[in-house]
């Protein structure tokens, strides 16, 4: 008997796109074929993303879009991910075009999630997340040169605003020799960037270890494997360690970049929004990577319209990122989420006034970068490619500084306008023009 063909709709964050591969292998591994069009697929599981207003939106429309699928030849939706988990009680009630729902810390029954729609029954699964097996096999999702690798699960800071440990509990970080023989796969696979990601990466190890033991991550990883990209996001301000900062430094492999989410400058607003760490302590971090890492790039992210921020605490802010000159920089409204903490708070700020203090921060750092990537004209950096534009007739890829989904490209041509650069390959390429966010430039 032929087995259905299953179709995956993956949202959210690259955390999220782990628990999908994991799935996806554990699904193929059970026989099922995968199909990359919706059109075809009998069953579509939608691995969702509930972290903000935007992304719950962004899942329900996808969970409505695929609906209509059923009129053709759909068999079942199955929702996973942060939206299921968030609001298990709902999902059934108010959509019932969907056939099963699994919560985050039930992901290895996907099988048992199909088969039941298979059989016309419909499934629920929450286990406990805190007790939830981490990692697995996986099926890569991302082009195969690069890959995500995610070293903890759940989150403890317990920023006001945030939903996050309440959908996926406590922090609990992977054993080390766990990832290191993930990686040794990874490469094994063919991929040149890892990416290491977790809701905090700069925390990982202290609930295993007793301590931070990230620096020793990222030596180990380097020691067991050659590949030439390995590259940090989501580190905290507040765990950055001296022995982080000479283990990004000294280590040639290690990518001189980093994500360092800060949400805000003002201690008003960091201490309403239960961040660890004041505003001095954000500026001697960014000064000590600048200082002993001169060509780090740093990305950060704020928030406007947080409850109670005042025109003054958002000129500070702004004077704040003038002053920082960050080199990649995201800005999101805050978004009022339900139980968490910030969302009881008084003197919630008007949703125009939040979107237009983003608009000017976003304007604020056009203008740093457009003067930044101008300043690179004449450089040549090291990039890797990605693909080749037929519409544009060029190649394009990324630099140390960008990170994958994230950040911006670099567009270049070849030697020989017949030439084609394989994807996952390292060039040399001369910057010769800048456009907003973008570089433009030629292989030497």
């Amino acid at each position: 008997m032929e087995k259905n063909k299953i179709g995956f709709i993956s949202l959210g964050c690259p955390k999220n796109r782990v628990d999908t591969e994991i799935m996806l292998h554990k699904l193929t591994e059970a026989g099922y074929e995968i199909t990359p069009e919706d059109i075809e697929a009998d069953i579509i599981i939608i691995n969702t993303c509930a972290f903000i207003e935007s992304a719950k939106q962004e899942s329900i429309d996808n969970i409505l879009d695929v609906a209509w699928l059923k009129q053709r030849r759909l068999k079942g939706i199955i929702v996973t991910g942060c939206l299921s988990e968030r609001y298990r009680e709902q999902i059934f009630e108010e959509m019932p075009e969907v056939d099963a729902i699994l919560g985050v810390g039930s992901i290895d029954e996907i099988v048992d999630a199909v088969r039941s729609v298979e059989n016309n029954t419909r499934f629920a699964a929450f286990g406990d997340v805190s007790s939830a097996k981490q990692g697995g096999d996986r099926i890569i999702t991302t082009p195969e040169y690069t890959a995500y690798i995610k070293i903890s699960e759940g989150c403890d800071n317990c920023c006001t605003y945030c939903a996050i440990p309440s959908i996926r509990g406590g922090f609990r970080s992977v054993p080390m020799e766990t990832l290191i023989e993930e990686a040794i796969v990874l490469e094994r696979l063919g991929v040149r960037e890892l990416v290491v990601v977790a809701q905090d990466t700069s925390r990982y190890g202290v609930d295993i270890y007793g301590e931070y033991r990230l620096a020793a991550l990222l030596r180990a990883i380097s020691e067991a494997t050659a590949i030439p990209w390995i590259r940090l996001l989501y580190c905290y301000p507040d765990k950055i360690t001296d022995e982080l900062i000479a283990e990004i430094r000294d280590n040639p492999r290690i990518v001189k970049y980093i994500d360092l989410p800060v949400q805000h400058i003002s201690d008003k607003i960091l201490t309403a929004m239960n961040r660890h760490g004041d505003s001095r302590m954000i500026r001697e971090t960014i000064a000590a990577l600048r200082r002993e890492i001169p060509d780090i790039v740093i990305r950060t992210t704020v928030i406007t319209g947080f409850p109670g921020e005042t025109e003054e605490d958002f000129t500070l802010l702004c004077e704040f990122v003038k002053e920082m000159r960050f080199e990649r920089f995201g800005v999101f409204p805050y978004s009022r989420e339900e139980d968490t903490p910030a969302a009881a708070y008084e003197n919630q700020t008007d949703e125009q006034v939040k979107q237009d203090r983003c608009d000017r921060l976003m304007q604020i750092q056009l203008d740093i970068t457009q003067e930044q990537n101008k300043a690179k004209i004449g450089n040549i950096i090291e990039v890797l490619c990605e693909g080749f534009d037929y519409v544009a007739q060029t190649h394009y890829g990324r630099s140390g500084a960008d990170a994958p989904e994230i950040d911006g490209k670099v567009f270049f041509s070849s030697v020989s306008s017949d030439e084609r650069i394989p994807e996952g390959e390292f060039v040399k390429i001369k910057i010769t023009e800048s456009m907003d966010y973008d570089l433009i430039g030629v292989i030497i």
